[in-house]
């Protein structure tokens, strides 16, 4: 039996990465796992609030994508500790300890304290190389022994279970568009993308912009009044602070390129996404993101280069042969599934 975990993303409002990465695995598995949530009054995982706590087999699978630590979970440590099952779970990104400047402070203190648990589960599977290599090296630089096997999975690309976009490569008549994806918040750099938006504007490139994602409560006010300015006096800005997969993919067809300016990922689903709809990629040139910009389809820019960023969004804006080229190499590429996605861990779990 696999025992899956829902206990904040089960009755999570807000759009992020780790809820389409819980939902979506949750639509794949069907009935294949037995939902469960930690309840803290009884320290224990329960199959609905206020029933009895489950009664696990030594054979039985815990699995959990969530973020956790004591805090959230009174009694969780000494779950792992003394586990009635075996432990699995996906290890995103270790970006709280890299970057805790521009990372709400809960999760900064929270962390390193989920990353040690981590170590005392059966497997990890870690969503990129890049975020495997950050669990490994935290560990040893915590002089921790990890009794955990760890693995890799792909995350899906198909974002709404839609099918993948075939077409011949063409590019759209009338004003190109540039889309950028993702939470508003300083690790995304919307604002390094507006600044070299606002050079190519001024540089008489004639094309749209538009920015989707739920602002950051905690760091993205002053970046979400600064677009709702723009918008003002820039007709060619558009900010989304909310769209459903429906609005999303209205967006992805009319895209000429998906703008992905991060300054740290630990996959980097945007660009994963872009490319299942056909729609080519500039990206940051990060280590976790060449993983899956290698294939093809995608144009690499430094991190926080405007000139280079500038290059490369004028090269996808104005040169239609290269912008054919890259739509065709993201069309003919090789992609994840969600579906692969929970197949693979299946396997994982049940071969071990």
């Amino acid at each position: 039996m696999i025992y899956y975990d829902t206990t904040k993303m089960g009755a999570a409002r807000q759009r992020s990465g780790l809820t389409r990465v819980s939902a979506r695995l949750r639509e794949e598995f069907g009935g294949t796992v037995t939902e469960v949530a930690w309840d803290a009054a009884r320290r224990a995982f329960v199959t609905d609030r206020g029933k009895a706590p489950v009664v696990f087999a030594a054979t039985d699978w815990l699995f959990t994508v969530e973020l956790f630590s004591e805090a959230e979970r009174p009694g969780f440590w000494d779950f792992v500790n003394h586990a009635p099952c075996q432990l699995a779970a996906m290890f995103h990104d270790a970006i709280p300890l890299r970057w805790p400047q521009i990372t709400w402070p809960q999760s900064v203190q929270r962390h390193p304290e989920y990353m040690k648990m981590l170590a005392g589960f059966d497997r990890v599977f870690a969503i990129s190389a890049a975020s495997r290599q950050d669990l490994t090296g935290f560990w040893r630089w915590q002089g921790v022994t990890p009794r955990a096997q760890m693995d890799l999975v792909e995350l899906g690309a198909d974002f709404d279970g839609e099918h993948r976009v075939q077409r011949d490569p063409m590019i759209a008549k009338g004003t190109p568009t540039l889309l950028c994806v993702g939470i508003i918040e300083p690790r995304k750099n919307q604002e390094f993308l507006l600044n070299v938006a606002e050079v190519l504007w001024r540089d008489r490139i004639n094309f749209e912009l538009h920015v989707v994602g739920r602002v950051n409560p905690h760091f993205g006010g002053p970046l979400a009044d600064r677009m709702k300015q723009l918008q003002r006096r820039e007709p060619r800005f558009r900010f989304h602070a909310a769209a459903g997969d429906a609005a999303l993919g209205r967006l992805y067809a009319t895209a000429r390129a998906v703008a992905f300016p991060t300054i740290a990922e630990g996959c980097g689903l945007p660009l994963l996404e872009a490319l299942w709809r056909g729609v080519p990629c500039v990206c940051s040139d990060l280590p976790v993101l060449r993983e899956n910009a290698a294939g093809g389809g995608c144009l690499m820019a430094r991190v926080n280069d405007a000139a280079d960023w500038a290059e490369r969004l004028r090269t996808v804006l104005t040169d239609a042969a290269e912008s054919r080229r890259l739509q065709a190499a993201a069309m003919a590429r090789s992609l994840p599934r969600w579906a692969e996605t929970a197949a693979t861990l299946r396997r994982g779990l049940t071969s071990a």
